[in-house]
């Protein structure tokens, strides 16, 4: 595998409607407040589909809707390979930070990755904007002033279909989880619901990151009689898991799967036949509304056809608050003074509508919890879910004042309150 890190400088060229292309960008230099993005994710492995190219495509959408030079930017947008590992995550971040001039990085799946831009961002005094990681641990304890936290946590995942199993007598879990950051923090959350709402837990075996063989660790929760099978892992993993629980006919034995973070591309992967019935939780769905089609059909021209995922919508919508976060104050220089204006600004855009970023970090917004719909119900190649619940924003996530978050209680005795 290689060891050195993919950067490209995208510049928003005719594809994507400009009125300037390449030749004329070079011949006159956008003038205004210099800001450099840097999208940072997994390009070549088992989440390259979740985020990856079409993250980068996202962002500069985001460009191209706020029409920087007439705002008074000048924005240029990076990308990069982290290869979902840590240290290369990290060392592309500081490398972006002190030596590119990267005002600010967005996406980061990975929840382990994310972890460590987080801190990088931190010491940097830089802003970093995650769509693509889960981990609450990034608004708990260890959040930072630098930090926004955009699409879903395992929170609210937990929240979403953990609590919609349970209630649907499912009270019995065995979890098959990803043995890195993500996996661990989705399991700890949904544990703690089921066990809130007087279920049990019994068992759970880790499988490797990324992982090619789930049959062992599948017949081992069989084995548990576990009502639920929780997948607490993501992208390529829980595909292969999906699709081996249906090589070993496990719904069959009354057994249910819990995808625990599934995407629509998963879903298109799999395809309806196979993952027909699934129960699963996502802040954006392309078809939700008349702001999201529209969305999401100009994003396809520019995807080979592909609908956008939740993560690379976070993107978009993550890019858009941030431009006008940076135009508000004139400057990207200080990102802590970044992110606190862009709690200050009510959130709003056409893919989650209308929300709040809070103290901790975290963006709030509707969750929503969907069924995979069956062969005969779905129209075309798109055409995954169906609606069972809109989750508000303010039951999906974690209460304010139970994350831990000092910046919380640093908030309410600037306010005069209780946190």
């Amino acid at each position: 595998m290689r060891t050195r890190v993919l950067l490209t400088a995208l510049l928003a060229g005719p594809a994507f409607g400009l009125g300037l292309g390449v030749a004329a960008l070079a011949a006159s230099p956008a003038r205004g407040v210099p800001v450099k993005i840097g999208v940072l994710n997994d390009r070549s492995g088992v989440y390259a589909d979740i985020s990856g190219e079409g993250s980068v495509v996202a962002a500069r959408m985001a460009v191209e809707d706020f029409r920087p030079q007439g705002h008074g930017l000048a924005v240029e947008v990076l990308s990069g390979d982290h290869q979902n590992k840590p240290a290369i995550g990290a060392g592309l971040a500081r490398a972006w930070y002190a030596r590119e001039g990267v005002d600010a990085i967005f996406d980061v799946p990975t929840s382990s990755v994310a972890l460590a831009v987080h801190e990088v961002a931190r010491e940097a005094n830089k802003v970093f904007v995650d769509s693509g990681a889960g981990t609450a641990d990034l608004t708990g304890p260890q959040c930072s002033p630098n930090t926004v936290h955009w699409t879903f946590d395992t929170v609210a995942l937990a929240n979403g279909t953990g609590g919609a199993m349970v209630r649907r007598g499912g009270d019995t879990w065995f979890f098959v989880t990803a043995d890195y950051a993500f996996g661990e923090a989705v399991q700890r959350d949904t544990t703690a619901l089921i066990e809130r709402r007087g279920g049990r837990v019994l068992g759970a075996v880790k499988t490797p990151f990324p992982a090619f063989d789930f049959a062992p660790a599948l017949r081992q929760a069989q084995g548990s009689g576990a009502k639920v099978i929780g997948l607490a892992n993501a992208g390529g993993d829980t595909i292969g898991a999906v699709r081996e629980a249906a090589r070993l006919r496990l719904a069959e034995g009354g057994q249910a799967l819990a995808g625990l973070l599934i995407f629509s591309s998963d879903i298109h992967a799999l395809t309806p036949k196979v993952a027909q019935g699934l129960v699963l939780t996502e802040p954006f769905y392309w078809d939700l509304n008349d702001g999201t089609r529209a969305f999401s059909d100009r994003f396809a021209r520019f995807a080979g056809g592909r609908k956008p995922t939740a993560a690379q919508a976070g993107v978009y919508a993550g890019v858009l608050h941030y431009l006008k976060a940076v135009e508000a104050l004139g400057s990207a220089a200080d990102g802590s003074n970044v992110v606190a204006k862009m709690k200050e600004i009510p959130t709003d855009d056409p893919l989650f509508g209308k929300g709040t970023i809070r103290a901790d970090g975290r963006k709030i917004h509707d969750m929503y919890l969907f069924e995979v719909k069956k062969p005969a119900e779905s129209k075309g190649e798109w055409d995954l879910y169906r609606t069972l619940a809109t989750i508000p924003g303010a039951e999906a996530f974690r209460p304010l004042d139970q994350g831990g978050c000092p910046l919380v209680v640093k908030a309410a005795r600037a306010d005069g309150t209780r946190p």
